[in-house]
């Protein structure tokens, strides 16, 4: 069969997916919905009494949810529609936020990250090799390592790439190498070519007796793989999970969402990024124009820590104790790299008060002293984030971010344009990359200091996901870094006052509200 018609068939296989899907999970959500407005309202001569009451418990659940250690722009996004409709705010509220197994969810998790933290010693002698070369950078690993778990490296060596184009024939060609594991997580996978291509080389790796793992988000993969794709992956002899498994019932368990990428060889070669294994992010097809996105290669020591961040996912969703042991220690190719510069994977659960992925962007945006770079699909920051950045550009710090030019969602490419107009007027430059749309999650200070990873600039992946990076100082990688900075820039556009100018009022009121509900988007 002909690629283009073998294409075209599995687009029509998930547009159909992608229907049923859709079509079930809102028929039930809305069942829900209706029943909560009939019981209130369907007791007739009681709903004076009702309402008083209902009224009142949305007073108090605003009270308790602004008493809660959360960020302010987080808490008005509920307080505000509960005290606009009180009769079914707070009833709402308790029905989604207050979810019993939520705390079964934390517990087992937390406890299956806490347990496996004695697997990743810090190396003292790095650490102060590390400090001695630079307090500022220092200070920052020691940030990662003493409140997430995770220790800085050296004897690592980075790949960087700048377009998942750049990096599927080195990910096939690094899972034809596995001899004992490969490791799979990641918060998409589509059907289509990309997915294909490494799905035949974990088939091959399980003859060979490999041992195969994947796991995906439910939520992630709810329009993208078939029902029950876990036992198809199974039957191949692929041990597979899904994480936090959908089910149409509305509750904020929902939002905590595996959005990590992660795939690990052997406990020696490691991968992670802003890449799905869906076709668009290799740009054989092309939803929203051109895909930007980015990803890193581990080689070395540092691999291990990827390697625990797995085991601490995949532990909980098996629900047996996982040998963490067994892969902890990094193999003796790994001992023998050669160093380049510092390497500190790091991971962040929203499941703990420790906003990681946050404060790690908040600390290399404080202390830069020449230039913070950032390419992000989405700039939806609370107000911490805003005074940082705007501080930075504002104290002569060289400010640039650059944005899609073509949005992948409508309301939420509409906040970011607004958050780039406030940003603008401390002194920030913005970029929209006019091929299409930007996916990477990449941050470059002072051509020494670098991230990529998978948590977004927006509430979601600073509040709600499950995200994972690569902290670096002073490796090899980060001037190609800064070469795609510069490349990217010429390929964009920058945006200007005059962008802004005839938003009309209603446009710039639309803004207004969704700016308010910015942290439930």
């Amino acid at each position: 069969m002909p690629i283009e018609q073998k294409i075209k068939k599995q687009k029509k296989k998930r547009d159909r997916l992608f229907l049923s899907k859709v079509v079930t999970v809102v028929f039930l959500l809305l069942i829900q919905i209706v029943f909560l407005i009939v019981m209130i309202v369907g007791l007739g001569d009681y709903y004076a009494y009702v309402q008083v009451l209902c009224t009142v418990l949305s007073l108090l659940v605003a009270l308790y949810i602004i008493n809660k250690p959360d960020n302010p722009a987080y808490k008005l996004a509920w307080v505000v529609p509960i005290l606009l409709f009180p009769i079914f705010g707070g009833v709402f509220y308790l029905a989604v936020a207050g979810n019993r197994s939520s705390k079964h969810f934390v517990k087992k998790v937390e406890k299956n990250i806490k347990d496996s933290y004695h697997f990743l010693p810090q190396n003292t002698e790095c650490l102060e090799m590390l400090m001695g070369e630079s307090q500022i950078a220092g200070i920052q690993s020691r940030y990662i390592q003493q409140y997430c778990g995770y220790p800085v490296f050296q004897h690592t060596n980075l790949t960087y790439f700048p377009l998942g184009d750049d990096y599927m024939q080195p990910f096939l060609e690094e899972l034809k190498k596995a001899k004992r594991y490969i490791f799979m997580e990641y918060f998409i996978i589509r059907e289509g070519s990309f997915w294909s291509s490494v799905l035949e080389i974990l088939e091959q790796k399980v003859k060979e007796g490999v041992d195969v793992r994947v796991m995906f988000d439910d939520m992630g993969c709810v329009t993208t793989l078939p029902a029950n794709y876990e036992d198809t992956l199974r039957a191949k002899g692929i041990q597979c999970n899904s994480f936090n498994h959908f089910i149409p019932i509305l509750t904020l368990r929902l939002n905590n969402r595996d959005h990590r990428k992660i795939t690990v060889i052997d406990g020696v070669v490691g991968f992670t990024g802003g890449l799905n294994l869906a076709d668009e992010y290799i740009n054989q097809t092309a939803p929203y124009g051109h895909w930007k996105d980015t990803g890193v290669m581990l080689k070395g020591e540092a691999v291990r820590s990827l390697t625990i961040m797995f085991l601490q996912l995949w532990s909980y969703v098996q629900g047996e104790t996982e040998d963490f042991a067994q892969y902890a220690s990094a193999q003796e190719a790994a001992e023998n790299m050669e160093s380049d510069g510092f390497v500190q994977p790091y991971s962040d659960s929203p499941l703990d008060q420790e906003l990681v992925s946050e404060n790690i962007y908040l600390n290399m945006i404080c202390r830069a002293k020449k230039r913070v770079y950032i390419m992000t699909p989405y700039l939806i920051v609370d107000n911490e984030m805003m005074i940082a950045l705007s501080l930075a550009a504002k104290s002569g710090v060289d400010v640039r971010i650059i944005i899609p030019g073509i949005p992948d969602k409508r309301m939420v490419y509409e906040l970011t344009q607004e958050n780039a107009r406030v940003l603008m007027e401390s002194g920030i430059r913005i970029y929209k990359y006019t091929p299409g749309f930007i996916h990477a999650k990449t941050v470059l200070v002072d051509d020494e200091i670098a991230t990529i990873g998978t948590a977004n600039f927006d509430y979601r992946s600073m509040y709600l996901h499950f995200e994972c990076g690569v902290w670096m100082y002073r490796s090899r990688v980060i001037q190609d870094i800064r070469k795609d900075f510069e490349d990217t820039f010429e390929m964009s556009r920058e945006v200007t006052t005059e962008d802004y100018k005839n938003i009309s009022y209603l446009h710039a009121l639309f803004r207004a509200v969704l700016k308010m509900l910015a942290p439930a988007l």
